[in-house]
């Protein structure tokens, strides 16, 4: 007798299998879920909070949860894209609900270093961190991109990934505000996005 795994389409058994694997802690079938995922849950995500800066700060708390709770997927009660659309669209639906409850407050200055958000990218075909770091072969590479980063940044963006906590229990465990940690992420993300991706090419120049 055919089980329902059986019955599911090739890609839903391969992001069954990824979901297995990051379970039991296999970073590199989590950055694989990432990169086959994370365009859709986006558009999820984008579909019901309009705002596209907070839809990015969702989509990696999505992960962080997803990283957490992988163990837990039910493969007969649901398909994997099914139960992570349900995780992204009831964190999307918490934070309007969260919006809803709280005064909107508006900083009335302007930090210069502020350009576009390089976070724009983040659902793109490009590279996130934890696949470029499953990609580089030198284990150092980590360790030196860090040192990029500024104290505040090196504490957050290790909190948020290597921890695992939401942008609001790193806020809460560095006692500084959510929109400062989430500043200090976002830069921190883009300075590891270039330093890996640079140090991904000269590893596979000298594989070459």
């Amino acid at each position: 007798m055919k089980t329902a795994l059986e019955d599911w389409p090739e890609r839903s058994r391969e992001l069954q299998q990824l979901l297995a694997r990051s379970g039991l802690g296999d970073r590199a079938a989590f950055a694989t879920l990432y990169e086959r995922t994370s365009a859709h849950l986006f558009a999820v995500v984008l579909r019901i909070q309009r705002d596209r800066a907070i839809a990015e700060d969702l989509l990696q708390d999505i992960y962080v949860a997803v990283w957490k709770a992988a163990a837990s997927f039910d493969a007969a009660r649901s398909q994997p894209l099914t139960w992570l659309t349900g995780i992204a669209r009831n964190r999307a639906i918490d934070s309007l609900r969260r919006a809803q409850a709280q005064p909107r407050t508006e900083s009335l200055t302007h930090d210069e270093d502020d350009g576009p958000d390089r976070l724009d990218q983040i659902a793109d075909e490009a590279d996130g961190p934890l696949a470029l770091l499953d990609r580089a072969s030198d284990a150092r590479a980590l360790g030196q991109c860090m040192e990029h980063l500024s104290p505040p940044q090196r504490q957050s963006v290790a909190l948020a990934f290597f921890d695992g906590l939401t942008h609001a229990e790193v806020a809460d465990r560095l006692r500084e505000p959510l929109g400062t940690v989430k500043s200090w992420v976002r830069r921190a993300l883009s300075t590891l996005r270039g330093c890996l991706e640079r140090s991904v090419l000269q590893d596979e120049k000298k594989g070459a």
